[in-house]
């Protein structure tokens, strides 16, 4: 018998908009809410689902929904939440919104460049660049395609790749190229960016999946003849194999064959330092979320089966390894710490 969800997860998810039927869609919904204009009395500077906080130092964590983590070559760990942008230095989370005065948005991808430079996604500000004295913020004032950006990406030229719902943008110190439908990219809700090895770029839609040379889009698809939907998360691991996960599971490509995990929607893919496959997924359920390890040894030669870490009716999000080894989880409650035994959550 299917277990009944209390009645403020169900409306956590209905916000979310990633259910399992919607996801299927030929369009599926978007996980942000577009902010109705038809309010007058409402600014159009304005996030209705950003969380507002006045605590700039805490020993407590982000209570509500942290979107992705980073680990920092510093030993930092950044947290893009609701709550805006939070940093924890090992002992206390500083809500860096609320103590530069940062525009009150919700902060959504994180990403340190080969300079060591921060940069934040934001839904509806723009990205913030800091480069460890001042946030600088861009915005399509700037030539940004949108505003609302998902996800960042930095390739091997030092390009910065933004992610947006309007496309793609890039940054190369000094100005913004776009790349739209007018250049081909059909779906331009972006989840995810990765270069391969031989420098062909992998796309993620809410729409399609695909391939860019640098001049053209191409649809990438199934061993089964059938175009990937909804990628959520793409990955280059160590040995060069690209991992993608979405609304058609876990795939593993080596370079000429695809190879399926898991049917099961995946909505986060994160390789740690010993080379293991972690996964945040849909569990057996409607509202059960999965946290999973692919261990390395049986990736290399057969097809693994996962072990089965954390499972609860709370969606998990972005997943990154510190310094120490720990894994971080984001998700609709805050940010957990798993040492290999035991969570942490903050509270």
């Amino acid at each position: 018998m299917k277990k009944a969800l209390p009645l403020s997860v169900l409306f956590i998810l209905f916000i979310s908009c990633v259910n399992t039927k919607e996801r299927k869609q030929s369009e599926p919904t978007k996980e942000t809410i577009e902010i109705p204009s038809s309010n007058p009395s409402k600014p159009k500077d304005f996030d209705p689902y950003f969380t507002p906080t006045e605590t700039i130092t805490t020993t407590k964590g982000p209570q509500n929904i942290t979107r992705n983590i980073l680990a920092d070559r510093k030993g930092n760990i950044w947290l893009a939440t609701w709550e805006g942008l939070i940093r924890y230095d090992g002992s206390t989370f500083t809500n860096i919104t609320n103590q530069e005065g940062l525009r009150r948005y919700r902060a959504f991808d994180l990403l340190e460049d080969q300079k060591g430079h921060l940069w934040v996604a934001t839904i509806g500000a723009g990205v913030y660049h800091y480069d460890g004295t001042t946030f600088t913020n861009y915005t399509t004032a700037d030539g940004l395609a949108n505003d609302r950006v998902t996800n960042l990406y930095e390739d091997r030229k030092g390009v910065i790749w933004f992610g947006t719902e309007s496309g793609i943008s890039q940054y190369n110190g000094s100005t913004f190229t776009n790349l739209t439908r007018e250049q081909g990219l059909l779906n331009t809700d972006v989840n995810s960016i990765m270069e391969d090895r031989s420098g062909k770029f992998w796309i993620g839609t809410r729409g399609r999946a695909y391939w860019y040379d640098g001049q053209i889009f191409t649809e990438i698809i199934t061993p089964s003849g059938k175009p990937f939907t909804n990628v959520r998360k793409i990955i280059k691991d160590r040995d060069g194999n690209m991992w993608l996960g979405g609304n058609d599971g876990l795939w593993r490509f080596d370079g000429i064959d695809f190879l399926n995990y898991t049917q099961n929607f995946i909505g986060y893919i994160y390789e740690d330092q010993k080379g293991n496959i972690w996964t945040s997924s849909e569990g057996a359920y409607r509202g059960e979320w999965v946290l999973s390890r692919y261990e390395v040894k049986p990736l290399n030669f057969e097809k693994a089966i996962a072990s089965t870490i954390k499972t609860e009716e709370n969606m998990f999000f972005g997943i990154v390894e510190d310094k120490a080894g720990l894994i971080w989880l984001g998700s609709l409650k805050g940010a957990y710490r798993y040492d290999g035994t035991e969570f942490s959550y903050f509270e």
